[in-house]
């Protein structure tokens, strides 16, 4: 199988059990007992997916999924990460999608679907990857990135660049919820959300929508913390 995974866990019997198991699958693993130590591995270490406790010492889970997400030098944003947790609320599940999560378990927890869910996000994406650095399709909606060509019913619509990245940001994120803060930053380049008026966002969504036509509810909001594209 060849994959490795990184167990993010400071209850030792919990990482112990997931280790565990997942080596009968034919899993690779490294466990990490805080999030100082995570981020060292992530960032020297090849990692093919991680398993992240929100509630770790030195540094905690969101920031560590936020840390993931923002450094594209090694590429790490790429990463698939399951969020394990104890935190049950809704407002945790929402946040920690909306900072990049690929999937969100609660404890206690079954063994047999976190290995189900670990199998399922892989599969998700790792196709997701190939497709989305060449082209991408869904019925008669298809875009080509190498060409940066988007066509529907084999007719051209004409985006902006802006409009291309953010459809390029949507179609990566795997279903995930991409705020705001994101978008400015990863398309306008702008570090700081609070020198600029959010709407600038919400109007190009708008337009992408409209170009998008039959297939622009795809791109959803989600109230208070960005959109989503659903499929």
């Amino acid at each position: 199988m060849d994959k490795t995974i990184l167990i993010v866990e400071d209850e030792s019997d919990i990482s112990k059990a997931i280790d565990f198991n997942l080596k009968k699958e034919g899993y690779n693993t490294l466990i990490s007992n805080n999030g100082k130590d995570a981020l060292d591995k992530i960032n020297k270490l090849e990692i093919d997916l991680i398993i992240l406790d929100l509630m770790i010492p030195e540094i905690n889970g969101y920031d560590v999924l936020r840390a993931v997400r923002a450094d594209r030098s090694k590429d790490t944003s790429r990463i698939p990460v399951i969020i394990l947790t104890a935190r049950s609320e809704e407002f945790d599940k929402l946040l920690g999608f909306e900072f990049g999560a690929d999937d969100y378990m609660t404890k206690p927890f079954s063994i047999k679907e976190l290995v189900a869910r670990i199998k399922s996000v892989i599969r998700r994406t790792s196709q997701s990857a190939v497709d989305v650095k060449k082209q991408w399709s869904y019925k008669d909606f298809a875009v080509d990135f190498d060409k940066k060509v988007v066509s529907i019913s084999k007719k051209e619509i004409n985006l902006t660049a802006k409009e291309f990245k953010l459809l390029e940001i949507f179609i990566g994120s795997n279903g995930r919820v991409v705020s705001r803060d994101f978008l400015l930053n990863n398309v306008w380049d702008i570090k700081d959300p609070e020198l600029v008026d959010t709407r600038t966002v919400d109007v190009h969504i708008m337009n992408l929508r409209k170009k998008l036509g039959k297939y622009g509810g795809m791109i959803r909001t989600v109230k208070n913390f960005g959109y989503r594209f659903d499929i």
